[in-house]
């Protein structure tokens, strides 16, 4: 019977592919691999909200929140954007690329710590030892924590998504446990930065050297993967700033009890988006290889359907905020009516992941000038929220996120072009 099942499920996918004009073999078991690693993450993250939410102090919980966010300021300095160029040159069997660009990381992570202790020593000199002392404690981990997760990119690249899946629903499930663990014994604000920093580095450390060991990487290195690795990097410095530039706002002008009851209205919505992740790992080692000309042919309908999808699940989640905000949250219902405005940006993601996968799939057909377009959408959300957090506060970071997410897609169309017209002038 199981296998009359199979066959029958095969068979169902291979005559909707008239109809998709996709790989539904290749979609059904990477997409199944990535939605249960998403699934198991967003369940032991909603676990986690749910501890923070009933055992923490707001205010503990805001404080906690803003180092962990400038935490994610000074790790652009460990080259983030190496992560994708090592991505895109495993899917195309350049895996020398792998080692070297994690050594590279590694060297400029340095440059994270030595941040963190500076900033440190700023907030010891102007009497908030709080702080101070929990950026010192960061330092010991910022530049080796993020760089280990490279190992992601090698097994996605090599389509290992089931292996990248177990890996990293494990990770998550270990630091979450950590996490609540130590907030069920206590609220102090070092040792649960310790946990969290601390249960990162050395998961990711552990599978790290699993990775490569099971999995030795061969010698063929493309010349660009490096120099894309760090271009793509500085490009993004913005984007970094961007993600924590509404902490640093409301932690600033509001408080940090305001801080916790905005990160509690946007994150139901953020592992909402993060439905739609496994998209772009999905399709960029199918498109890598395919002409832009034969991408564009299918982008525009696909990119329909996906709105249409995520207005769909927004919607739905705007009926059903309150009640989720009262059976779980019953300390942060302040947080209903932002997360409710917030849901539209369901919307005017979903479509945006297929839409980077296919310029990500393309990266060495960008004009590197061109690259910095993608600063854009950040430089518009930050010039929004710092006018709107000081006039209307949370509701003013919320309306600055949502015109960043439509500029940035406008910033792709205009790239997405370009891309078109390199490919044309190559061939």
């Amino acid at each position: 019977m199981l296998n009359s099942l199979k066959n029958r499920a095969y068979h169902f996918l291979r005559w909707s592919e008239k109809y998709t004009k996709t790989d539904m073999i290749y979609l059904a078991r990477g997409g199944f691999w990535l939605t249960l690693g998403q699934g198991v993450a967003s369940v032991s993250t909603f676990f986690l909200a749910i501890a923070f939410a009933n055992l923490l102090l707001p205010e503990t919980y805001g404080t906690y929140k803003y180092v962990i966010s400038i935490a994610g300021i000074l790790t652009v300095l460990t080259l983030r954007g190496m992560d994708l160029a090592v991505f895109h040159a495993i899917a195309r069997g350049f895996e020398g690329a792998f080692l070297k660009a994690f050594k590279t990381r590694i060297k400029w992570g340095f440059l994270s710590s030595v941040a963190s202790v500076s900033l440190g020593f700023y907030y010891y000199f102007n009497t908030n030892t709080t702080l101070a002392t929990s950026f010192w404690i960061i330092a010991i981990f910022l530049s080796l924590m993020d760089p280990l997760e490279i190992y992601q990119s090698f097994l996605q690249g090599k389509k290992l998504f089931n292996l990248s899946a177990i890996y990293g629903s494990l990770s998550q499930v270990a630091s979450v446990a950590i996490l609540i663990t130590a907030v069920f014994f206590t609220n102090n604000i070092f040792i649960l930065l310790f946990a969290y920093f601390a249960s990162w580095t050395l998961i990711r450390l552990f599978f790290f050297f699993i990775t490569i060991k099971k999995f030795p990487p061969n010698n063929n290195v493309d010349d660009k993967t490096i120099e894309y690795g760090k271009r793509t990097s500085f490009v993004n410095i913005l984007d970094s700033l961007v993600s924590s530039v509404d902490s640093i706002l409301i932690f600033h002008y509001l408080g940090a009890v305001n801080l916790a009851t905005y990160f509690f209205a946007i994150a139901p919505i953020s592992q909402i988006k993060n439905l739609s992740g496994h998209i772009p790992t999905l399709a960029m080692p199918k498109l890598a290889n395919r002409a832009s000309s034969e991408i564009n042919h299918i982008l525009k309908k696909r990119m329909i359907y996906l709105f249409f999808l995520g207005l769909f699940i927004s919607l739905l989640y705007i009926l059903a905020a309150p009640y989720i905000y009262q059976i779980f949250f019953p300390k942060y219902l302040d947080s209903v009516l932002f997360s409710q405005v917030f849901s539209l940006a369901v919307a005017l993601y979903f479509p945006q992941t297929i839409f980077g996968a296919a310029i990500s799939a393309k990266l060495t057909l960008i004009p590197p000038k061109m690259l910095y377009l993608w600063n854009l959408p950040g430089v518009i959300f930050i010039i929004f929220a710092l006018i709107l957090v000081i006039k209307i506060g949370i509701i003013g970071i919320i309306i600055s996120r949502l015109v960043s997410l439509v500029s940035g897609f406008a910033v792709n169309l205009i790239i997405w072009r370009r891309i078109k017209k390199n490919e044309l002038r190559e061939n």
